[in-house]
C-alpha cells in the first residue's frame, strides 16, 4: 500500500505500507518506479493505469473493472473530454458512491486474477 503522509495507513500482516511525501503525483511516481510485469495495481487513476499496463502490470479499479490495452485508450479520451468540458464551465458528474455490489465485483475480480496468476506460476 502506498500513500502520502497525509493518509496514514495502519500496518497489517502481509501488507507493506510505504508513505511518500505529499507533493503532487508522489504516490503515482513511487508506484510507476517500483512496479514490474505481473504486479497487480489497484487504482481509479486512468493515467497511472495506462503507465502500469505499459509496464505489464495487471490493473483493476476499486470497483472490479480491469483496465487493459483494449479499454484504456477510450477511458483516457473520455477523461480528456470531461476535463475540457469542466475547463469551459461545463459540469460533469463525479463517480457514484461505492456500493456493496461494487465491493463484491472487486473481490470476485481480484480473486479471479490471483487464482489465474497462481495457476500461471505453477505451470
Amino acid at each position: 500500500m502506498v500513500a502520502s503522509h497525509d493518509h496514514r495507513l495502519a500496518p497489517q500482516d502481509g501488507v507493506e505500507v510505504v508513505q511518500v511525501d505529499r507533493s503532487n503525483q508522489s504516490v503515482d511516481l513511487y508506484i510507476v518506479n517500483h512496479i514490474a510485469r505481473g504486479d497487480i495495481v489497484i487504482t481509479q487513476d486512468f493515467g497511472l493505469a495506462c503507465i502500469a499496463i505499459g509496464k505489464g502490470a495487471i490493473v483493476l479499479s476499486p470497483r472490479g473493472e480491469q483496465y487493459s490495452d483494449e479499454n484504456i485508450d477510450y477511458l483516457m479520451e473520455r477523461r480528456h473530454e470531461l476535463a475540457k468540458r469542466r475547463r469551459t464551465g461545463g459540469r460533469t458528474r463525479g463517480p457514484k458512491a461505492m456500493s456493496g455490489a461494487d465491493r463484491d465485483r472487486f473481490q470476485q475480480k481480484l480473486t479471479k486474477v490471483l487464482l489465474n496468476e497462481q495457476e500461471n506460476h505453477n505451470v
